[in-house]
């Protein structure tokens, strides 16, 4: 670690997207920023999420209009920011009378439609299926609209690099063990979660960022009392060899009034869930049951001529949504929102603690967040994410970057080249600065994951073990055998020592 006693304007905890969305926008507006988090980035729910950039259809049924209109607002901000991990996907919704009468679906899309203002998503319309569709016979009538998908954890991701590029310090693996108020500072503690070294900086404010650690983070390491507490709901996902061959998502009723998406996935696979589920314990170690996963079959085989067994599942996560407690009865009905709670005034440093929020709605999250920050930092610089680029999004459509790769990479596999502008973007010239043959990229582990990809993530992305590299950085986990990984992870240990430092780029735009 870095020398002790070093001096920040404000000290982030917790590297999920809210996190490091804050800490990009606050860097960007001039402020000297560290953020920390416990694990790698995106290892908990910024991880674990259906990966969809969307209003929130089913919210309009309890009634969250606000929340609707302002994700409605964000979906196409986002979607022209990260155009290599984000992109348009249409949505196919099976008509059953008995579930939700058509009156009130065709109203419910109105206002999908109507809310916020769309240029690059298509609005709704009725459909028609016929012998062709992948849907049981007898259900023959639908409706289809537009939302988004994302990679999440490469959003966080993303945002960390952001926020390093405008000057924030980024710091994985880091728990914050102590901060104690000192007049106008805080005195945090910092160590490192694999050596036990210890680190201590002084802030002039402080953001909780920690999900669904928010609440305890009060207890452990702030001793204060929490001023909220969040309700913990899980949600589980499975992924199955694609139930059907159409680029359209799916979204399909239940009887118990809950609706889960089939999305597809990775080209082979599809993506099914959520779940909503009531937990309680150590949010890191949820995992998803065995009636979760009869659960989301079952619904898909009450829709799909394709129909599953829990041996088609080929892999499965759940994640632990902090949600805010407003004591809704079921878990499905809380709130998606999110609030802020502001500690301090002009004596003391400030305390910003996020409580709730979703994915949609980080960068406005992130915005609101930062100008609470920027009240007690007269100096800081204005608003300026909505119509800032990610790292890696600066180019206009996949296809043309596609296009432009094959021209510049031409020895390059096009299955790699479409791999990497969905992953890199325009960051991919980085990555293979200096190749000139397949042979440039070292040691092949599997898949489509050369030994060059490994280097990059580990100098430039904060990874730093196989994990990292094969669920948060890329997917490969679902194309790599146990044996493999077991190579991605001895390679690490040889070609990155435990002291090797990130590389910051700062010479990049």
């Amino acid at each position: 670690m870095t020398a002790d006693n070093t001096e920040f304007d404000l000290i982030v905890v917790g590297g999920g997207v809210n996190g490091s969305g804050i800490a990009r926008d606050a860097a960007g507006r001039g402020l000297k920023v560290l953020l920390c988090e416990m694990n790698d980035l995106a290892s908990a729910t910024s991880s674990n999420s259906s990966k969809l950039i969307h209003g929130g259809l089913r919210y309009l049924e309890h009634y969250e209009f606000k929340l609707v209109r302002q994700a409605l607002g964000e979906r196409e901000a986002l979607l022209r920011s990260a155009p290599h991990i984000m992109w348009p996907m249409r949505f196919r919704l099976p008509y059953l009378p008995h579930l939700r009468p058509a009156w009130m679906i065709r109203t419910g899309l109105f206002l999908y439609d109507h809310l916020a203002k769309r240029e690059l998503l298509g609005g709704s319309n009725s459909i028609r299926f016929d012998e062709n569709s992948p849907l049981l016979p007898s259900i023959t009538k639908g409706f289809e609209y537009s939302d988004g998908w994302v990679d999440d954890a490469r959003l966080v991701v993303m945002s960390a690099k952001g926020a390093e590029e405008n000057g924030a310090e980024i710091c994985t693996r880091t728990r914050c063990l102590r901060a104690e108020r000192d007049g106008k500072h805080w005195q945090v503690t910092l160590a490192d979660v694999d050596s036990g070294e210890q680190r201590h900086c002084r802030a002039r404010a402080m953001v909780n960022a920690a999900g669904p650690w928010v609440s305890a983070l009060f207890k452990e390491t702030l001793s204060l009392p929490a001023p909220k507490q969040i309700r913990m709901v899980k949600g589980s996902h499975i992924v199955v060899p694609k139930v059907h061959d159409e680029p359209e998502a799916y979204m399909l009723q239940n009887a118990d009034n809950r609706i889960i998406f089939v999305i597809p996935y990775e080209d082979d696979y599809s993506l099914i869930g959520t779940t909503d589920v009531d937990y309680h314990g150590d949010p890191g170690k949820a995992t998803i049951s065995a009636e979760e996963t009869e659960y989301l079959i079952g619904i898909v085989n009450d829709h799909f001529k394709n129909t599953l067994s829990p041996a088609d599942v080929v892999w499965s996560y759940s994640g632990v949504r902090p949600l805010m407690d407003d004591e809704s009865g079921s878990a499905q009905k809380a709130s998606r929102d999110y609030t802020f709670e502001v500690d301090g005034n002009a004596e003391t440093a400030p305390l910003i603690s996020v409580f709730g929020g979703k994915i949609t709605t980080y960068r406005k999250l992130a915005e609101a967040a930062t100008d609470q920050i920027c009240r007690f930092f007269p100096d800081a610089g204005p608003r300026w994410t909505r119509q800032a680029t990610m790292p890696g999004g600066d180019f206009s459509s996949q296809d043309e970057l596609i296009a432009a790769f094959k021209a510049e990479f031409p020895w390059l596999d096009e299955v790699l080249i479409r791999r990497y502008v969905r992953t890199y973007g325009t960051r991919t010239r980085q990555m293979l600065k200096g190749c000139q043959a397949m042979t440039d990229l070292g040691q092949h582990f599997g898949g489509t994951l050369y030994a060059r990809e490994i280097d990059y993530l580990t100098i430039h992305e904060w990874a730093r073990d196989a994990q990292d590299i094969i669920w948060r950085r890329t997917k490969l986990g679902l194309r790599l055998t146990a044996a493999q990984v077991s190579n991605i992870q001895s390679y690490l240990k040889t070609h990155t020592p435990s002291t090797a430092q990130h590389e910051p780029d700062h010479d990049l735009p």
